[in-house]
């Protein structure tokens, strides 16, 4: 990462949040009995950030738009193979970005964008105003926003992937990304893809072409590449043009164009150690957790 530049922190809460749900023990409750085992564990993973780290500037972006973005207009289906989170955890994401507020850490949703677009339009902003870009983030989706001197770091998993190292991880430049889960499909997403395109072959694809939109201006030449079965590869792509287009609608990363965040706005602001203390006890928290939150916000 450029050593020159300072560098912005942009946490996808999300990740955090599920991972402490299904790993933390859910006898953890508050008074009134409502389970905080996510949000025990999003404590844990902001109090160890915010000590290691130490960062100035850093947002934390919430996703509120699982059946409500604007890829669900486009598309029924998107994300249709996903349960609805359970009640108890809908709930601790409140108490989580509870806890985010009362840290002084900026905060962001949408019920039209979802996080990896608010993660991308901070990115955009923020890189503007001279800022390197760490994405706190396991999805390999947001490697597509990664430029020289960025970063997408895997915090639980101490995985960090920087702009140079995306190829030898999924096979394509970030660049690529989008164009590359367009053709091979995104399971976790429920976006097909091209049927009978693997990552494999729309690697190669994207190696030979560079994007979704040159394979296709040029689909003659696609039966001279060396690839396993390219005359099939063609008519494959001739078939499911559309497919292949409504994916690239779906994969790639937007920018809300209502969104104007300033560095000054995720600037950390300052906290007094007695509302850390009065907010860990409203939702649950022991005195330990709020002395080690105190302890890395002073």
């Amino acid at each position: 990462m450029a050593d020159s530049k300072p560098r912005v922190y942009l946490i996808d809460a999300s990740i955090y949040i599920f991972r402490a749900y299904y790993s933390v023990p859910d006898d953890m409750v508050n008074s009134a009995g409502n389970p905080i085992n996510a949000l025990h564990g999003f404590a844990g993973f902001l109090a160890g950030f915010l000590e290691q780290v130490k960062p100035e500037h850093l947002a934390v972006v919430f996703d509120e738009s699982l059946t409500t973005s604007f890829r669900n207009d486009i598309f029924p289906g998107y994300k249709a193979n996903r349960e609805p989170a359970p009640p108890e955890l809908k709930r601790q994401f409140g108490y989580c970005r509870t806890l985010v507020q009362t840290l002084g850490l900026a905060d962001f949703s949408s019920q039209t964008y979802e996080a990896d677009d608010l993660i991308g339009t901070l990115a955009a902003q923020m890189r503007a105003h001279g800022f390197a870009i760490v994405v706190m983030s396991a999805d390999k989706d947001l490697s597509q926003l990664l430029e020289d001197g960025d970063m997408l770091w895997d915090y639980a998993r101490n995985r960090r992937y920087q702009h140079q190292d995306v190829r030898a991880w999924l096979g394509v430049e970030p660049q690529q990304v989008a164009d590359w889960l367009a053709l091979a499909g995104d399971a976790v997403d429920n976006i097909p893809g091209v049927p009978g395109i693997g990552p494999k072959t729309a690697s190669a694809l994207l190696a030979e072409f560079g994007t979704l939109e040159e394979i296709y201006q040029q689909i003659e030449a696609v039966p001279g590449l060396k690839i396993r079965g390219a005359a099939r590869v063609q008519r494959l792509l001739q078939e499911h043009k559309a497919a292949a287009l409504l994916a690239r609608a779906l994969t790639g990363i937007a920018i809300d164009p209502a969104m104007r965040v300033a560095a000054s706005d995720i600037r950390r602001g300052s906290v007094s150690a007695e509302s850390i203390t009065g907010a860990c006890e409203q939702l649950g928290l022991g005195r330990m957790t709020a002395s080690r939150l105190t302890r890395v916000s002073s």
